[in-house]
């Protein structure tokens, strides 16, 4: 099959491939197939002014800019004859209904159950005090592994989120009850009765709030430095819609950790995420929080296992460093309900190795990537870890 891609970018040209660029349009791209099988109409979109029932040599179809920069390398410069199986391989994306990977699940996906007393003294001491936690309402597979450590990720602003992530099993509403009042202070004396060093503290969102819940969590947040000055405390909270004074409110807080999750790659962000959350504004926000405090360190999570391909999945790490994010976590996308996103594919325990090996030669300052690993995952083992040396060496000195 020949074929001959009209691109804005400059790759470098080859004698062994019938493949030529030069610049077309206001940044649009083509993609002319002189000799064509029949496509999926699923990957590619016809332009205009053409019969829509016929496929004819040199037909053109409008691509996005990721999609043909990926055709190209892969054709080009990796010599990949089968363009169709090709388009397919690389632009899979995920849909409600659609067949989940064949097989069982795989064997690294089994987890230790939980230990009975430490597992029901936390799940008491949060019902007591009537929070809720991530762990649970997010079916979060590691919740017997945390919980067991007696640790868990508090779940702030109520247990009913204003949007609907076709990942998340977390219930939704456009008209939530108003946030408990005595949360935040329900929360500080929760996580000092737990003896603990770091806490994660995270929400739904709360667009029906003006300022998206921001001061609800900064009040949490100075109730808890107040009681424990030592404790780190990370904050995963929404974007804000992208409110720069709902940001500087948390980033001045007194929080430690400045998360975010960009959740998938650019490509994949309206199959994946609520139509009020987009990839640019993720990345703004973790930006703007790290220019208003640049002592905070700030931290974005990925699931994989969406129809991303590597080159993508490497992308978006380049652009989180790019805005300064210091930590990135991995994990697999698991479905919750049928009513979910299906899984596109399993990812292999190497495959995040190799995300994790090319993110640290990126700069970023700690990595957790594995099939298991959410957010939150053995969030504060780097941080209390980095802690203690530094006490050691003030010591010493």
């Amino acid at each position: 099959m020949r074929i001959k891609c009209v691109i804005t970018k400059n790759l470098k040209k080859t004698k062994k491939r019938t493949c030529s660029y030069i610049p077309h349009g206001n940044m649009e791209k083509d993609i002319i197939l002189n000799y064509i099988e029949k496509p999926n109409p699923a990957y590619l979109k016809r332009g205009k002014n053409k019969n829509k029932n016929k496929n004819k040599k040199g037909d053109i179809y409008k691509l996005r800019n990721v999609e043909i920069l990926l055709y190209a390398n892969r054709y080009v410069h990796e010599g990949n004859e089968n363009f169709s199986s090709t388009t397919k391989k690389l632009l899979l994306t995920p849909k409600v209904g659609n067949k989940m990977p064949e097989g069982k699940k795989p064997d690294w996906f089994h987890v230790a159950a939980p230990t009975v007393a430490k597992y029901n003294k936390l799940k008491d001491d949060i019902k007591k005090l009537n929070l809720h936690t991530v762990c649970e309402e997010a079916q979060c597979p590691n919740i017997g592994e945390c919980w067991n450590i007696g640790t868990a990720t508090i779940m702030l602003l109520g247990d009913t989120c204003t949007r609907g992530c076709k990942f998340c099993s977390i219930k939704t509403s456009s008209n939530p009850l108003p946030p408990d009042i005595n949360e935040p202070f329900n929360t500080a004396k929760a996580i000092c009765e737990w003896n603990i060093d770091y806490v994660v503290l995270t929400s739904v969102d709360r667009d029906d709030l003006p300022d998206g819940g921001a001061s609800h969590f900064a009040k949490t947040v100075e109730l808890v430095k107040f009681s424990r000055p030592d404790i780190l405390i990370e904050c995963l909270v929404s974007d804000f819609q992208g409110n720069i004074d709902s940001v500087r409110k948390l980033a001045f807080s007194g929080l430690d950790v400045y998360a975010h999750n960009i959740e998938t790659v650019k490509r994949l962000q309206k199959y994946v995420r609520d139509k009020r959350a987009n990839y640019d504004q993720s990345l703004f926000v973790l930006k703007t929080a790290k220019e208003i405090n640049p002592q905070l360190y700030t931290k974005t999570s990925i699931m994989l296992g969406l129809g991303e391909t590597k080159e993508e999945v490497i992308q978006t790490m380049y652009d989180a460093r790019k805005n300064n994010i210091d930590v990135i976590t991995f994990g697999q996308y698991l479905r919750p309900t049928k009513n979910h996103l299906s899984i596109v594919q399993y990812i292999s325990p190497q495959m995040f190795e190799y995300y994790k090996e090319e993110g640290l030669k990126m700069g970023f300052k700690y990595i957790a990537s594995g099939p298991l690993v959410r957010s939150s995952y053995k969030a504060g083992e780097y941080f209390i870890k980095n802690l203690v040396n530094q006490r050691n060496k003030d010591k010493k000195n």
